[in-house]
């Protein structure tokens, strides 16, 4: 691993997985190491399918641990802070946030430690199937209140948080994902040759995101099954996770199971995104969801929950999609006929523009990091 001295920021994250809030990691680094900023992109371990997005002119740290544990990377993050003190440290995901933050005091080193949190903990620590994940709420207001800043990526997150850490809100900043809008387009209109995206085929509703709890897929299958029972139209699931055996069952058990797909993760959703009638994002919470950003770009017609985290912000509450309740499949099935039908929501180029530029939103992360 070759390192250049003193890094004027330093992004650290467990690795390159598929998750938006990797991508967001990887565009921020980029965006900042082409503009001749020096950056140190620091990973528990390099891997993922993000690895090769990454610019030749962001220097990748290794820690060198043998698997993504967060707790053995923490005297690798210790050494590397005593040894390299980049000015400014990006923590992104909770974990993350909390080893950035115990590193620091470790090294004794004066990096400024901003964390960015991307998601609802009062709703999903206490429901996820891990137990260390139900202790993120505690975690968090034993070791926030020692970031130097603490970004939220939506406000209903930032109240959240502020609520979980007894923070005061004007404590937390927030500051939405950014979106490439050009390298979108462009992905958008590359060639794909699923048979059930051919232009004579039936309509096709999209849903993309990782088959875990939070997506809540059920609603979403049930949805599709009220809808199919009544109109000849098709579902495409991109995503991986560890659900997956248990949603294939389901669309067994609900008579679907020829009509649905589940391909798994895609590099390239937007193509599909540009094909398909419509996304859904059947989320129970969120942080802010990349993948209704992205759709807003593509133009494609949204269906969302109005759950916690940013979705009805990203929709601006309805105005460029349509929000239903959460776990409601029979106000979701209304929804997607409604969509069927031809129902249309007001242009978002200029709002995508305002909201959600990398230009922005890199500017304001760098304000904050104070580099």
């Amino acid at each position: 691993m070759k390192l250049h001295c003193s890094p004027q920021v330093a992004i650290f994250i467990r690795t390159l997985s598929g998750g938006g809030a990797e991508r967001v990691m990887v565009n921020l680094a980029n965006h900042w190491a082409e503009k001749g900023i020096k950056v140190d992109l620091v990973l528990v371990k390099v891997g993922g399918p993000y690895l090769d997005k990454v610019s030749e002119t962001v220097n990748i740290v290794d820690l060198g641990c043998k698997n993504t544990k967060l707790l053995a990377s923490i005297p690798k993050l210790v050494g590397y802070l005593r040894t390299y003190r980049p000015k400014s440290l990006l923590a992104a995901l909770h974990y993350e946030c909390e080893v950035a933050i115990l590193a620091r005091y470790l090294a004794g080193v004066k990096t400024r430690i901003v964390v960015s949190e991307r998601n609802t903990l009062s709703v999903g620590g206490p429901r996820s199937r891990e137990f260390s994940a139900r202790l993120t709420p505690i975690a968090a207001r034993i070791t926030y209140p020692f970031a130097d800043r603490i970004v939220a990526v939506s406000d209903s997150v930032a109240e959240d948080l502020s609520t979980v850490t007894h923070l005061p809100r004007q404590r937390i900043q927030t500051i939405y994902n950014p979106h490439l809008s050009l390298h979108i387009l462009e992905k958008a209109n590359e060639s794909i040759t699923h048979p059930w995206l051919s232009k004579d085929a039936q309509p096709v509703i999209l849903a993309v995101g990782r088959l875990v709890e939070q997506k809540d897929y059920p609603t979403l299958l049930r949805a599709f099954a009220l809808v199919k029972s009544q109109r000849d139209v098709r579902l495409i699931i991109l995503g991986s996770g560890h659900l997956r055996k248990q949603l294939e069952t389901l669309t067994k058990e609900l008579g679907i199971a020829e009509s649905v797909t589940f391909i798994g993760f895609v590099d390239n959703p937007y193509a599909y995104m540009s094909r398909a009638q419509m996304l859904v994002l059947s989320s129970a919470w969120e942080g802010l969801p990349n993948v209704l950003i992205e759709a807003l770009t593509v133009k494609i017609p949204i269906i969302a929950t109005a759950c916690p985290g940013g979705s009805s912000e990203i929709l601006d509450h309805g105005k460029y999609g349509r929000l239903v309740a959460v776990g409601d499949f029979e106000a979701m099935a209304m929804a997607i006929k409604s969509v069927l039908d031809g129902e249309n929501f007001a242009n978002p180029v200029e709002w995508i523009q305002r909201k959600f530029s990398l230009e922005s939103v890199a500017n304001t992360y760098q304000a904050s990091l104070g580099f």
